[in-house]
């Protein structure tokens, strides 16, 4: 299991596409103390991996010393940043804390159109950079890269470019209309070029030594079916299943990306909320979609993305999702399936 908990709304850039329209910290943020609490029940759950983001992570006040007792709780810590903070103190410290890993926003091997997608001149020399320091500090670090429009053509120049640095795994995000990426919407790759980029990073996957993951883009399951490209990942959209997001005011949301309020830490432990008879996540679970994707033989490994889904029709969380060309070998049934 796999949660990721946005520790603050608070950010020093205003990107584009973000997802959690971040900028300010939220008032009513869960404290430190309430952050433990979360925390020790989380650890309780044998957790995976337990990713701390934002806004961004290290403007939270007491980000090292939460790292660091979760880390002593059995918590694998990793951290999604945009990196402009971590200068060589700070990796210093977040490999001292604990940390197994950093994950760090680069969108670009060119400066000038990060830097613009960012909306912060000097953005992608600091993350550059804060790779570097996270290297020199032993820290074991990964490239994230939201793909767009505008970037489709250089991802896998990306790629290289984190191998060469020396990361452990590029992760690339395909964008969801959430947040401010409502304001981009125009910018988001058509189906089928969603597919012929999957393509390619399957292909480039194979004997590659960086780790490549898709992320919101879970018909990679079938491709790498389809094409026998073995991947360690074994399934696709993870929302509900097998991954929560909590929210700095303690909400929980089967997804980052997805707001369906499941219940707040503060009136309920998260366990309780994960492990109770939930409608939304009892939904998820079942696989009960409609349209292309309830008919699909690779559901079960695929699910579609939720949150692409959610946006794309009005709200429907089950509903197909359009951003896959695959038509599935099953008779084509227009009707909704019952749940």
């Amino acid at each position: 299991m796999l949660i990721s908990w946005n520790i603050t709304k608070a950010c020093n850039l205003k990107c584009e596409h973000c997802y959690r329209d971040a900028g300010y910290a939220d008032k009513n943020e869960l404290d430190f103390e309430e952050g433990k609490s979360l925390l020790a029940d989380i650890a309780a759950l044998k957790v995976k991996a337990l990713i701390f983001s934002g806004g961004e992570p290290l403007l939270r006040k007491g980000l090292f010393d939460l790292i660091s007792f979760a880390s002593k709780i059995g918590l694998t810590c990793v951290l999604g940043t945009n990196g402009t903070l971590i200068d060589r103190q700070a990796a210093r410290k977040l490999e001292a804390s604990g940390l197994k890993r950093a994950g760090i926003s680069l969108d670009s091997c060119d400066q000038l159109k990060h830097d613009k997608f960012r909306c912060f001149q000097g953005a992608w020399g600091l993350a550059v950079s804060a790779m570097n320091h996270c290297r020199d500090a032993g820290l074991d670090f990964q490239v994230h890269t939201t793909v767009t429009k505008k970037n489709i053509g250089e991802i896998l120049n990306i790629t290289d470019f984190a191998k060469d640095v020396g990361a452990k795994a590029h992760h690339i995000f395909f964008l969801v209309a959430t947040g401010r990426g409502k304001n981009i919407d125009d910018v988001i790759p058509s189906a089928a070029e969603y597919e012929s980029l999957l393509n390619k990073i399957l292909e480039k996957q194979n004997g590659f030594p960086l780790e490549l993951k898709p992320v919101c883009a879970p018909q990679f399951m079938r491709i790498s079916r389809q094409k026998k490209i073995h991947t360690r990942f074994d399934k696709g959209c993870l929302a509900g299943i097998s991954y929560a997001c909590i929210l700095p005011n303690g909400d929980v949301h089967p997804c980052a990306y997805m707001p369906l309020r499941l219940g707040n830490v503060r009136e309920i432990k998260f366990s309780q909320i994960w492990s109770g008879n939930n409608k939304i996540l009892c939904q998820l679970r079942s696989r009960q979609f409609y349209g292309k994707c309830g008919l699909c033989e690779y559901k079960n490994i695929c699910s579609g993305c939720r949150a692409a889904a959610f946006y794309q029709s009005n709200g429907d969380f089950l509903a197909e999702d359009p951003n896959c060309v695959y038509e599935p070998k099953r008779e084509k049934n227009s009707k909704k399936i019952a749940i």
